[in-house]
């Protein structure tokens, strides 16, 4: 006998509230309704088919956990309150709308990996943030982020592995083998992520009607990176066929071939089809003519079109490239228009290091071939001598000689040295410098891999339409997530009930250091154990280039290493009495707290 419908979906979100409640529960959340679409066209069902490796109760988590950081930061991230304000003020609201989404985010997984089957573990390998945003000017400082080694899981496996990343981070004598060989002995499953907690920050502050996003990917195995990195990455997207036609007539298509030739491998591969019809979104901005010029004017002398700022894309929604290299992966493909003239949209220019591998771990799943060239993260040349540069030995006698040679100008000794540690940050976080061009493959360990890619939308997606956060009345907002999988995709519309008033919300999601920030009296508020883990995780995702670790456990606070655009010199006052007083009242469990002037 069929289950009738409305019983079917009152059994739907029953699971999805049972599955998710660790999640719900943390933020004071009622699962009010869930809508999945299926976009695979594969007709699969809902429990029926389980499309990631990580099964479909920790699935629906995973989803859950996009949502949940995509709701919090869009609500109480101070979206639009750095519109028409100067370059600093906005630079502090783009501040805390990173610290709320890498809070919320990383709340979430805490909750979450309880979860875990007791010997599994979340990684976090790579995280956007490292690098000024807007601008991309280095007085902007780094940004809130969950970075590199970020242990989520059960207490004993996450000591554990806390400490062999630190041996991992501290003593160079202990290597990427030497970690997997370890794990491999506890018989540990640890599964690596790659994390933007807030895509298109800018957009974000200034009140944008499309883009922001969170994008969470975790892979089956640990991304085989050794150090906290971020670097620039060159990008060239396009669908799987043109690269496999143009192999089957001699032709090498990769990020360093002439665009001319490119567009020879796209005719070949779509016959018919006109120069004009193919339309290359790119980053631009005058900060970026430099850079890019190069490659645009060979796409335009080859007949392509430079897809411009509100250009009108399939889905029916402008194009933005003044940022957000990650989105248009999901729309690099052919189409037909109304006159039956085929078109090709491609992605092509440069994106930071954690984005570009996000978008190259896509390829399986969209049928695309992604070819990455390292940049260093100072990016201060043209694109193509940065991808040469990177390729140098930095411990040549005759380094500088060569740098210039490859810079094609002359460089000041300061600058010297910062392309050559560039290279030795490259190089030391396991990254393949040797190689020519990148792919997905060569950030994981393993020749077989798996992943899950969550994009939770705080706002409108231009890229594949999705909706942003919609509210339904005071209480209640729908939320959508798209996860994409090789076995799979769908797209769930989450609606969300607040249990606590408008008042308490913010209190619930929003970091206990920023809480302290605005006001709320710590000395006043009960004091739990938990209180230490969170802020050790908020110091390390606030201000992670002003931690030192000492020890099996030890951290060192150095304020004179945080940035005043992080926080500002009255909040750093402010912390560092916070700091004081919960080491002073409560040392047992703030042992591994150390302030350095």
């Amino acid at each position: 006998m069929a289950v009738p419908e409305f019983l079917e979906k009152r059994n739907v979100i029953a699971q999805w509230a049972f599955d998710t409640r660790p999640v719900l529960g943390r933020f004071h959340l009622w699962l009010e309704d869930v809508e999945i679409d299926w976009l695979d066209n594969n007709n699969h069902v809902e429990f029926r088919n389980e499309i990631t490796f990580a099964g479909g109760a920790m699935e629906r988590m995973f989803i859950m956990t996009a949502a949940v950081a995509a709701l919090g930061t869009r609500l109480f991230g101070r979206f639009g309150e750095g519109k028409d304000l100067d370059k600093r003020a906005n630079n502090r609201i783009k501040k805390d709308a990173d610290a709320v989404s890498a809070y919320l985010m990383s709340e979430s997984l805490w909750y979450l990996t309880r979860q875990l089957p007791e010997n599994h573990a979340v990684m976090v390998c790579l995280g956007e943030g490292l690098m000024p945003k807007g601008g991309e000017t280095p007085d902007m400082g780094s940004n809130p982020l969950l970075g590199f080694g970020r242990i989520y899981a059960r207490p004993q496996v996450a000591i554990l592995l806390d400490r062999l990343v630190q041996r991992l981070i501290n003593n160079p004598d202990y290597s990427w083998d030497d970690f997997m060989a370890r794990i491999k002995k506890e018989g540990i499953t640890i599964w690596g992520a790659a994390i933007d907690t807030l895509e298109n920050t800018s957009r974000f502050a200034k009140g944008k009607d499309t883009g922001p996003m969170t994008v969470l990917h975790v892979f089956d195995q640990p991304l085989s990176v050794t150090r906290p990195y971020e670097g620039y990455m060159g990008t060239l997207l396009l669908p799987e066929e043109v690269v496999s036609t143009a192999a089957a007539n001699s032709m090498l298509v990769d990020f360093h071939t002439p665009r001319a030739i490119v567009m020879e491998a796209i005719k070949l591969a779509y016959p018919g089809i006109t120069a004009k019809n193919v339309h290359v979104w790119t980053l631009s901005g005058k900060t970026r003519e430099f850079r890019l010029g190069d490659l645009w004017s060979q796409w335009r002398e080859a007949g392509a079109h430079i897809a411009e700022h509100g250009w009108k894309l399939p889905t029916g929604k402008l194009l933005f490239n003044d940022s957000g290299t990650y989105a248009p992966t999901y729309s690099v493909g052919t189409w037909h228009d109304d006159a039956g003239e085929q078109h090709l949209f491609l992605v092509d220019g440069y994106s930071a290091t954690a984005e570009a591998m996000q978008a190259a771990s896509l390829a399986p799943i969209l049928n695309l071939n992604v070819s990455l060239a390292l940049f260093s993260s100072r990016f201060d040349l043209p694109w193509h001598r940065e991808a040469r540069i990177m390729h140098l030995d930095a411990e040549a006698v005759d380094f500088e000689n060569l740098l210039q040679k490859e810079a094609g100008e002359q460089l000041s000794k300061d600058q010297t040295e910062l392309y050559r540690q560039c290279i030795r940050d490259a190089r030391d976080a396991g990254i393949h410098v040797e190689k020519n061009t990148l792919s997905v493959e060569d950030f994981l360990p393993n020749k077989k891999w798996d992943v899950m890619a969550l994009v939770g939308y705080m706002l409108d997606d231009p890229y594949t339409g999705a909706p942003g956060v919609e509210k339904v009345n005071a209480d209640t907002y729908k939320v959508t997530v798209r996860l994409s999988t090789p076995h799979g995709t769908k797209q769930v519309k989450l609606t969300l009930k607040f249990m606590e008033n408008e008042i308490d919300r913010p209190l619930v999601c929003n970091p206990l250091l920023i809480r302290f920030f605005h006001g709320e009296d710590y000395k006043e508020r009960a004091v739990k154990i938990s209180d230490s883990g969170r802020i050790r995780n908020e110091l390390q995702t606030l201000c992670s280039e002003a931690m030192e670790h000492f020890g099996v456990n030890g951290m060192f606070v150095h304020f004179n290493l945080i940035p005043k655009d992080v926080i500002s010199p009255d909040d750093q006052i402010l912390l560092k009495e916070i700091l004081v007083w919960y080491k002073k009242h409560h040392p047992l469990w703030f042992n591994w707290l150390e302030i350095a002037e």
